[in-house]
């Protein structure tokens, strides 16, 4: 008889699935990975036989046939668990098991049952399954391509009390942008800013992939440059570089390649295997030293194997089956970071030796999963320290990297510091954006002087660094500072930001002016106005705003009209709301003439105009289709048949 052998990234003894009256978590999640590789496997091979014998292991439960089930090679081989688990008595679903379900459901196409799916958990059917939300409603109806049904569950959360969230938005658009639909994409983001949500990173990965796909390759390039400096800061994200170095790759735009390639080691974010073949294609077309390293870490780890299948006893599988499963398959070894985090969470000495015994094969990539999936910065830190003894590893500045950002956002200042002097020792040099990150988190947590310090060693952290991203470091590291209300160090790190010839940007000068103005320093207020315009800067009408609001509500009620005059010669609006507060207090003080010439003057002004960044990224994302604006809008209609 034939027994699996799984010897990828674990290795384990037969006995390990023996039934124990105790098993400590890492043991637990070791049985179960090892079962579901074996479901997995039989799910290639199309033996019925060995998948109802494997389903009938006593450790069979809800957690194994989810995660199976989400990692079946297509749709109709997890119908065929699916319809295998009627014949095992002792398995009942249960919410994960059914929205895995509802997941293949949406992947094949069977919208019928799909909805019936949806409605019996929705009508109580099954007990103690809670309702699939009106999120999750439209996720699925958007992967099964059917827009008729996502409107329609859009239009009914718009009717509950909470009304849709910007992720609903980014699933129509997604939608849209795949079905052909560029007016409704488009049409939709516009409604999106006009409803008052703030798009986030993934409606900007929307619009570029949208882009992208249409063969507009400059507009998708031009607003993943405009994120960074836009007003409410927006990260781009992983998945943003791969959709465009895949696309500049593909028409052999190597320059523009390396430029995202040198701006992603900036912002600390590490490749994935998507692009290798894109990268080796430009690393034959002679940019060696650019892709050497990358390709070099992409490539498949030959330490760790395929599941494969050995000529041993194995009780579960059927001598009648022996033929159909005797192949050896490309399959990786099924891994959950989140599950064996959690596993690891109080770092107990058994589970911890349970871990060793297991013989994983670790790598950078497997590292950073498992440090990000710790909801504990102890256990990270744990974690972190105990594998750099592991044999074959050793750690880079990408571990280095997700271990001090996690330890900074709960503000282990104590662990950082014993970080750094190896950080210095062994020469490792951090990303722009991780100390970045650490530097926010520290405003968070309100620890300025840590900031000041982690500050201090840039030199030795990062190496030479350009203007632009000197300027990023000293806008968070003000804005820490003004977090945990440092004063005097705001002021002397402006000054010596300055100096140094690095000039803030308007919107650090509007976070300080407010931090101050909070605090009743009028002075301090009025003196970084002044280094606004000494600086070359122009005052926008956020920084007006913010300038008026401290006169008003400091009783500087004067100041506060003579600051609506300096904004007039600068030609710009305020909203409604600013208007109305030093209207009330003009008036309050007496200043009726006063009161009357900013309602006059103001008259046209309107709380929803859009902001210049989105105006600007709407205006690219606009122009770069043919568009007629006699189609329906798709959001305020309830159905496509109307």
């Amino acid at each position: 008889m034939l027994r699996f052998k799984i010897s990828p990234i674990i290795t384990l003894n037969a006995r390990n699935f023996a039934t124990k009256s105790y098993q400590n978590a890492v043991s637990l999640y070791l049985e179960r990975a090892r079962l579901i590789d074996k479901i997995r496997i039989i799910l290639r091979s199309n033996s019925q036989n060995s998948l109802a014998s494997i389903l009938n292991h006593p450790s069979l439960d809800t957690f194994v046939v989810a995660n199976a089930l989400n990692s079946a090679p297509s749709p109709h081989s997890a119908l065929s668990l699916i319809e295998t688990l009627k014949t095992i008595p002792h398995f009942t679903h249960n919410q994960n098991t059914l929205h895995a379900l509802a997941k293949i459901l949406a992947k094949s196409g069977q919208i019928g049952k799909l909805k019936a799916l949806v409605n019996g958990i929705n009508s109580g059917k099954f007990r103690n399954v809670a309702r699939v939300s009106f999120m999750d409603q439209m996720k699925l109806y958007a992967s099964a391509n059917d827009l008729e049904s996502v409107l329609s569950v859009w239009h009914e959360w718009k009717l509950s009390q909470k009304p849709p969230n910007v992720e609903s938005y980014n699933i129509i658009m997604s939608l849209c942008a795949q079905t052909g639909k560029d007016y409704e994409a488009v049409k939709t983001f516009s409604r999106m800013i006009d409803e008052g949500q703030i798009p986030n990173c993934r409606t900007y990965t929307v619009i570029i992939e949208h882009l992208v796909k249409s063969g507009n390759l400059n507009p998708a390039m031009e607003i993943f440059t405009i994120l960074p400096s836009m007003k409410v800061k927006v990260k781009r994200t992983l998945r943003q570089y791969m959709i465009l170095v895949e696309a500049f790759c593909g028409i052999n735009q190597f320059d523009v390649v390396k430029t995202l390639l040198d701006e992603m080691q900036v912002d600390g974010i590490l490749p994935t295997r998507r692009v290798l073949s894109s990268l080796q294609k430009m690393h034959d077309a002679g940019f060696v030293e650019e892709t050497l390293e990358l390709i070099k870490e992409m490539s498949p780890d030959e330490r760790i194997q395929n599941v494969t299948l050995s000529d041993d006893n194995d009780d579960d599988v059927d001598d009648e089956d022996v033929d159909k499963v005797k192949v050896k398959f490309k399959l990786r070894p099924w891994f959950d970071p989140r599950i064996l985090a959690s596993s690891l969470r109080f770092w107990r000495s058994e589970e911890v030796s349970t871990l060793e015994n297991a013989k994983f094969i670790w790598t950078t990539h497997l590292i950073s999963k498992m440090i990000r999936s710790f909801t504990s910065a102890d256990s990270a830190w744990e974690f972190f320290n105990w594998v750099a003894n592991q044999k074959g590893f050793t750690h880079d500045a990408h571990t280095i990297s997700k271990i001090i950002t996690k330890l900074a956002l709960e503000g282990r200042v104590d662990f950082v510091q014993q970080l750094i002097p190896k950080i210095k020792s062994e020469n490792i040099q951090l990303s722009c954006n991780t100390v970045k990150t650490v530097i926010d988190y520290y405003g968070i947590s309100h620890n300025g002087e840590a900031a000041l310090r982690i500050f201090q060693d840039l030199n030795t952290l990062c190496g030479n660094l350009s203007k632009k991203s000197l300027l990023s470091l000293y806008s968070s590291l003000l804005t820490t500072l003004g977090k945990c209300k440092m004063g005097c160090e705001v002021l002397d790190t402006l000054d010596e930001m300055i100096l140094s010839g690095v000039v803030p940007e308007i919107q650090t000068f509007c976070k300080l002016m407010h931090w101050f103005g909070v605090e009743g320093d009028v002075k301090t207020v009025q003196r970084l106005f002044w280094m606004v315009k000494q600086s070359g800067l122009q005052p926008d009408s956020d920084m007006f705003k913010i300038l008026i609001c401290v006169y008003c509500k400091l009783n500087r009620v004067a100041l506060g009209f003579r600051a609506f005059e300096d904004m007039k010669s600068y030609d710009l609006m305020f909203d409604v709301s600013t208007k109305s507060l030093l209207v009330k207090s003009l008036w309050k003080e007496g200043k009726l003439r006063e009161a009357a010439y900013v309602e006059e003057e103001s008259i046209e002004m309107n709380d929803d105009l859009m902001s210049v960044d989105l105006q600007r990224v709407y205006g690219v994302y606009y122009d770069s289709f043919s568009i007629t604006n006699d189609k329906k809008d798709l959001c305020e209609i309830e159905s496509l048949n109307t």
